[in-house]
């Protein structure tokens, strides 16, 4: 931006000056602009400016959220300025910041909306804040051990009643500030308890009887639960169920939970279950699989406009998903976000009698696309969906179709061309597995140089190569193997042994990948146990003609005894200009030197995870690295170097760069150390939740369910 506004000179030998587009111009290229920049730095440039950069289009709303420049003294000056012109305050994520810094918030005087999320606050502050904002209407925080709501005064209570909407994310059995919210439409709990403290002791999820007066939600619209992995989690849930089977709200129109692993239903919650099946019509819902599995639940539920469902992991089979959810064909318009991971039955007539790996029945996909012609997000992971020979009932084929899909997410076997697997015979139960390969020779270049001759190689006539040129608009995709299991662990040990790759998905490989090049569009890739890939080609294809993408993670391609495509990566990575976060699953993973150089070329990049069993990296060449992108804040690599190298390159890191970036979190780790998960428990939600942890993310949640 100073480069806009200084040098006449050069604007005036060019022809053209900033300043003289109009006003509307000049607004839409600030919108870009961080509002700490504007305020701080921008509109001190020029008397122009200073007027535009404090226009109510740009101050209105304040996305602080991955503003990781951001400091204490910054957000101070920021909120001196303008706060009382900030209706709506996005600070989630910002972990960074002291808690002295909310103090500063008071001044918006005029919020209406506010994010808290994943920010330090103590009850005291919350209570002080709260106070002075008797305009809110809308509040995300997060609740830790040692929140205290007897702490809250009757003025911050105050401003709790007239809250409508409420996120709150829980690391203690607490149930936070939802006792004083008498007023709410939507209410978004994140269940994040741990089972043990952090000295050791087993944590209980029952409450103090005298925090139990939660209201009876008479005008709640949207409640949403998400839970961690733990019994805790599953305890707490059900004391806030409790409430809403008493008396379920009739103005109710999603209804979602999350959960993962086995929750049991139980009285409470059947009784609940019925109680929506007789009063409510739904527009979204998402259940435990074990809620959904062998009951009737779907054939008495109402749903009137449904725009999410999400029947992930059940076993719900496609005669019971077309019959029970879509009626036989009724139009389904209003869908737009459709979460049908491993749910392995759901594209055949029934689940009896039924093997994972049969064929799916065509039929059934195309009564699904064809009534929800609008759906945007669509996840068939974690499911084997093998196509059969019929022509023109391939599943790929079938879902090129959906014009609108903005986000897909799709099993590796589900994208083989049945031909090419009739030629190539699967691999003999007895054969060895696939870890070794043939040497690469050092110094020859084993992909085509040129995109002209790796066109050639590829077969443009095959049903994913063809879907993908239909969907031009995607700006998500997600390819993962069946039975692809990340290392990384949640709340349980690093997994040593994955298992094998699907048979029908041993031919997909690069050319396959080199398809996914038409997505002019692509932000967000993942591609997870493509067993065929030999040279890794196709990277660079993406790398060149996808210049949007930000977000690049790849886990167990190839060979699993090395990392044959470690030159084209080095090459895709030299175009990735907009890259933000890139993560990397995969055994005997050298990070050198040589890759760091190339990962250099990402000068955007903010974010980088590397999990590699018996990995190794190289000291000098991470310090170098983090040297030269001045952007990155967040360096984890889980590896299988000992616990002193991992140390002392941790402690190098924080020692030279802290100080110049106040969101750095560095996490350097031996993948297969005991200690693993107490570390892990340490390393903010939204590094963990947004990229450390490998997880499918299209269709997790209803689109727009917060900000």
């Amino acid at each position: 931006m100073k480069e806009l506004v200084s040098g006449e000179s050069e604007e005036e030998s060019n022809g053209v000056n900033l300043m003289e587009f109009s006003d509307e111009i000049l607004l839409h290229i600030l919108s870009y602009v961080p509002c700490t920049d504007l305020v701080l730095n921008v509109r001190k440039t020029c008397r122009k400016l200073a007027t535009l950069c404090l226009d109510k289009s740009l101050t209105h709303t304040v996305l602080l959220q991955k503003d990781y420049k951001v400091n204490k003294d910054k957000v101070k000056q920021l909120m001196r300025d303008i706060g009382k012109e900030i209706y709506q305050l996005n600070m989630a994520g910002c972990y960074w910041l002291p808690s002295s810094t909310i103090d500063h918030v008071i001044r918006c005087k005029n919020l209406v909306k506010l994010n808290l999320s994943g920010c330090h606050i103590t009850s005291l502050r919350l209570s002080k804040m709260l106070s002075a904002l008797q305009h809110l209407r809308s509040l995300a925080i997060d609740v830790n051990p040692g929140f205290d709501a007897s702490q809250l005064s009757s003025e911050c209570k105050a401003t709790l009643s007239r809250v409508s909407e409420l996120k709150q994310t829980l690391y203690t059995p607490s149930y936070g500030v939802v006792p004083c919210c008498t007023s709410l439409e939507k209410l978004l709990l994140y269940f994040e308890i741990l089972d043990r403290s952090r000295e050791g002791f087993m944590l209980s999820g029952q409450l103090m009887v005298g925090e139990s007066n939660v209201p009876h939600y008479q005008n709640l619209r949207v409640f949403y639960a998400r839970l961690a992995p733990g019994y805790v989690n599953q305890e707490v849930v059900r004391l806030y169920l409790a409430v809403l089977s008493d008396r379920t709200p009739e103005n109710l129109h999603a209804f979602l939970i999350s959960a993962p692993g086995s929750f049991a239903e139980t009285g409470a919650t059947k009784n609940l279950l019925d109680s929506m099946a007789r009063n409510v019509r739904l527009d979204a819902l998402q259940l435990p699989k074990a809620w959904i599995n062998g009951s009737g639940l779907l054939q008495h539920l109402k749903f009137n406009n449904p725009f999410y469902f999400s029947f992930s992991r059940c076993t719900l089979s496609g005669g019971h998903l077309i019959q029970r959810v879509i009626n036989g064909g009724k139009d389904l318009k209003s869908l737009t976000s459709l979460n049908l991971s491993g749910c392995v039955h759901c594209l055949a007539p029934e689940s009896l009698f039924r093997k994972a790996e049969d064929d799916i029945d065509s039929s059934i996909l195309e009564s699904l696309v064809v009534s929800c012609c609008n759906l945007r997000h669509l996840n068939l992971s974690a499911a084997h969906h093998h196509s059969s020979e019929s022509i023109g009932n391939h599943l790929c084929q079938l879902l090129s179709r959906l014009k609108h899909l903005l986000s897909l997410a799709l099993p590796v076997c589900s994208i083989t061309d049945v031909a090419a697997n009739v030629e190539k015979p699967p691999t003999q139960p007895n054969a060895a597995p696939q870890t070794f390969g043939k040497k690469v020779r050092v110094g020859i270049q084993t992909y085509p140089r040129n995109l002209t001759d790796q066109a050639n190689q590829k077969i443009e006539s095959s049903v994913f190569w063809t879907l993908m040129g239909s969907l031009r608009f995607l700006e998500t995709l997600e390819i993962i193997g069946s039975s692809f299991s990340s290392a990384m662990p949640r709340n349980e040990p690093a997994i040593r042994n994955s298992l094998p790759p699907c048979v029908r998905a041993q031919s997909v490989g690069d050319s396959e990948v080199a398809a996914i090049s038409q997505l002019t569009y692509l932000q967000s890739l993942t591609l997870a146990q493509l067993p065929n890939i030999i040279t890794g080609s196709g990277l660079v294809s993406i790398g060149l003609q996808c210049q949007h993408l930000r977000t690049l993670s790849l886990a167990n391609l190839g060979m699993m005894g090395k990392v044959v495509y470690m030159s084209a990566l080095m090459d895709m990575l030299k175009h990735c200009k907009c890259l933000r976060d890139l993560r990397l699953e995969q055994p005997y993973f050298s990070a050198g030197a040589q890759f760091f150089q190339a990962l250099s070329h990402c000068s955007s990049l903010q974010r980088l995870c590397i999990v590699s069993r018996s990995g190794t990296l190289q000291s000098d060449a991470v310090m170098s690295f983090m040297a030269s992108c001045l952007e990155v804040v967040m360096c984890h690599m889980f590896m299988g170097e000992s616990l002193t190298v991992c140390r002392n390159l941790q402690q190098s890191i924080v020692r030279s760069f802290q100080a110049d970036r106040p969101a750095l979190n560095v996490v350097i780790f031996p993948l297969l150390h005991e200690d693993l998960t107490e570390v892990i428990r340490d390393v903010p939600m939204r590094h963990l939740d947004e990229i450390t942890l490998f997880k499918s993310r299209v269709a997790e949640e209803p689109p727009n369910l917060w900000w």
